[in-house]
């Protein structure tokens, strides 16, 4: 299986690499070319499975494969863990040099990979409201129940298309407090501006059009997570890198911890502030901001977009030596390349943990923890 969730196929006798979309490694299908626009490689689909893997299994949704929202609901739930623990080996043996086991563990309260997603994005054509179909500006319509990966709790597409007024795109997020319908042109359309999210009894105000994590589990789930990997005391100082709104920040310093906070995105920002009053939360770039943490950094937290971090950040992280880094990656390769520049500037990965966090995707979210190269693995 290749990054991003298509098998690697080759054509016939040829040495021609063929993207397919719709398969399991190991089976042999009939596949239609779709884009063979590239000299070195195409794109392609499954349209007949001559010998199947045992571990395909029936779509749940009737325009799985058609529409772009997911790329693996003919592929059974044990099956994508493996798939997505040998990605992530993958990547980290081929990038960073490294052989580690890795297992990928479902989420608390998964049902069966369906009704997690709490943000969805739809998309309209004046006759029908749907997801664009992969590479493609081209819709599929929702079928009649709505997408099975959506949070319960959202409008039917009837009351979609009735707000699309025809054309163009509209947004969907879930909450504690309800549910919120917005559009980038026009902004809210119903419910709150401001949700409310709940992480172990702590409440979150967060944008309904910011991030947030859109499994309903995930929170929770990661913060535990963040707090094994830093395994923080009382009175230490912290840096959560792209804090967003507060988080990370919050389960530190319910844990004692003086926590400084940086995020690019001012709205984001003022939350966190408000979200944990008693860190202090710097606005501006992560390569560029002032980090105002006395004289010493004990725990890191990196959550950087899809990227990664980069090499400018993660040298500056490493150049004020805390005792342990918590690296919360949604990229296994964005996390494999900073995990090796980790390496280059005297830091390496002591564990790690990996979550289904978007099942029936090739996405995956990964906890590391990252410690000094004088530091036992248990220090």
């Amino acid at each position: 299986m290749a990054k991003g969730g298509a098998c690697v196929a080759r054509l016939g006798d040829s040495a021609r690499v063929v993207f397919v979309r719709g398969g399991v490694p190991g089976e042999t299908c009939r596949i239609e070319v779709t884009d063979d626009s590239r000299r070195a490689w195409w794109r392609g689909r499954v349209v007949e499975v001559l010998r199947p893997s045992p571990d395909r299994v029936t779509p749940p949704c009737p325009v799985a494969g058609r529409c772009g929202g997911c790329d693996w609901q003919h592929i059974g739930l044990d099956r994508q863990r493996r798939l997505k623990s040998e990605s992530i080996s993958g990547q980290l043996r081929h990038l960073a040099g490294l052989d580690a086991s890795v297992s990928v563990s479902a989420v608390p309260g998964d049902v069966g990979g369906l009704a997690w997603r709490t943000r969805m994005r739809y998309v309209g054509d004046g006759a029908a409201v749907g997801l664009r179909a992969p590479f493609s500006h081209d819709i599929v319509p929702l079928p009649s129940g709505g997408c099975p990966l959506a949070a319960p709790g959202g409008p039917e597409p009837r009351q979609l298309m009735a707000w699309l007024r025809g054309t163009g795109e509209i947004a969907v997020t879930v909450s504690e407090s309800g549910t919120t319908v917005w559009s980038p042109q026009r902004g809210v359309i119903s419910g709150e501006a401001v949700v409310k999210q709940s992480v172990a009894g702590r409440a979150f105000a967060v944008r309904a059009d910011g991030f947030w994590q859109v499994h309903p589990g995930a929170g929770e789930v990661l913060t535990g997570a963040m707090i094994e990997a830093l395994r923080p005391r009382p009175g230490e100082s912290a840096l959560d890198l792209y804090c967003g709104v507060g988080l990370f920040t919050a389960t530190l310093a319910d844990a004692g911890v003086r926590v400084t906070g940086v995020e690019v995105n001012t709205a984001a920002a003022a939350l966190a502030r408000f979200n944990v009053p008693t860190a202090t939360i710097v606005t501006g770039r992560v390569e560029r901001a002032e980090w105002t943490c006395g004289d010493a950094v004990d725990l890191v937290v990196l959550d950087p977009p899809r990227a990664g971090a980069g090499a400018a950040v993660v040298r500056r992280v490493a150049a004020v030596r805390p005792r342990a880094i918590a690296y919360i990656a949604c990229d296994e390769a964005a996390l494999a390349r900073d995990v090796a520049t980790f390496a280059s500037v005297g830091y390496r990965l002591t564990g790690i943990e990996a979550f289904d966090m978007f099942p029936m995707t090739a996405h995956v979210e990964c906890v590391v923890r990252l410690q000094p190269d004088e530091v036992d693995q248990d220090g």
